[in-house]
């Protein structure tokens, strides 16, 4: 099986995030492809561990013994975006025009598809890859929070293990990133008093606190973006995304939810910047008060690791592309506390993400097979 028939394969089985699932989804998650993963590696010699995250959403971690003491990591997070907006069959994995179509083809089943690949080949030459190589396939990535990588990392410090180097697979077009912002989200319910609206000063307008809300947090995006970037990484940013309230149209309304976005900056403290953020929104709101919940935990310092590190600059010569930063964000966030080096890589576009048609150019899958096997045996 050559490489773009085994991303075929992977795309064929659905791993949609249980908050993206629809109709066309169904309601596995990312299940089959965790047992896949754990049952394919085991088959390759591999030391799995099953460990569930949440009901029947279970990372997998395998662990492939090289032939020296040094150790790599791959996380490859398994859920993908929905697929509901898709134009053509998001799970049938077809091969034609120097492409790999179908959901999670390049975001990011084809860095899973391309490790697998890779050990597979030392296998059957009767080697060992030099490095111990863990690949982790983490769960919720696309929604949720991060869990799985949270899950993971609680993992390792509950055993007092470390991480020497992890690769964070995302499609980078095989350029190793070096750091992306992290963030926090806060869901906001303003609280205020239902009244007739031919007598509004009975009332309290939720509404109006909420629009206050959105002008103070414009206020402090311009505060944000007149201040100097200290990484590539750039500025952190602040915005309100959605909106939703009112009763009825002659009813003042006695609530309204909003949530508020803040993408963090590799050199700002998470939890002065919640703070800070959080008292904001209740001033801004007052007299009214509000409600200020994490749904989806507690948000994440940005990524930024040194460029001249011994991981970043291997793979960046390996692939002769110089390193950079990225907009979106990755599990790397998760990993701060233990792994020693990071870096977000894999083949393919971004662009090529979370489309209504997604592929993966299999030039930049057998660009990365490349890599992944002479950075596995040299």
């Amino acid at each position: 099986m050559d490489i773009a028939e085994r991303v075929a394969e992977l795309v064929q089985i659905p791993s949609v995030n249980p908050l993206h699932a629809g109709p066309i989804s169904g309601d596995g998650g990312e299940r089959e492809l965790s047992d896949w993963l754990a049952n394919h590696a085991e088959a390759l010699g591999a030391d799995v561990v099953v460990d569930e995250v949440e009901t029947d959403r279970c990372n997998v971690y395998a662990r492939f013994e090289g032939a020296s003491e040094h150790a790599v990591t791959v996380d490859v997070h398994l859920d993908t975006v929905g697929v509901e907006h898709m134009t053509d069959d998001p799970f049938d994995g077809r091969i034609e025009d120097g492409r790999v179509y179908g959901r999670g083809s390049v975001d990011t089943k084809a860095t899973l598809a391309i490790v697998l690949q890779v050990l597979e080949e030392l296998q059957g030459a009767g080697q060992r890859p030099l490095p111990t190589v863990n690949l982790v396939g983490t769960v919720s990535e696309e929604g949720g929070g991060l869990l799985g990588a949270a899950r993971y990392r609680d993992w390792l410090l509950e055993r007092g293990q470390r991480i020497e180097q992890i690769v964070v697979a995302e499609p980078t077009m095989c350029a190793p990133v070096h750091g992306h912002k992290g963030g926090i989200g806060l869901d906001v319910t303003v609280h205020g008093h239902a009244a007739h609206s031919s007598k509004p000063h009975l009332g309290a307008n939720a509404l109006s606190g909420a629009a206050r809300i959105v002008v103070a947090i414009d206020e402090e995006q311009e505060r944000l973006a007149g201040l100097e970037a200290t990484t590539p990484v750039g500025k952190g940013t602040v915005s309100v995304t959605e909106l939703a309230g009112g009763l009825a149209r002659n009813i003042i309304p006695d609530a309204c939810a909003l949530y508020v976005g803040r993408r963090t900056a590799p050199e700002e403290d998470i939890d002065e910047v919640r703070a800070a953020l959080c008292a904001l929104i209740e001033n801004s709101a007052a007299p009214l008060s509000t409600t200020i919940e994490s749904l989806y935990g507690d948000g994440s310092p940005g990524f930024y690791q040194d460029p001249s590190c011994a991981l970043v600059t291997v793979l960046a010569q390996l692939a002769d592309i110089a390193p950079t930063t990225a907009e979106y964000g990755s599990n790397a966030l998760k990993y701060g506390e233990v792994a020693d080096q990071r870096v977000v890589f894999g083949p393919g576009s971004i662009d090529q993400a979370h489309q209504a048609i997604e592929w993966v150019d299999i030039s930049q899958l057998n660009r990365a097979v490349d890599i992944y096997r002479t950075w596995f045996t040299q």
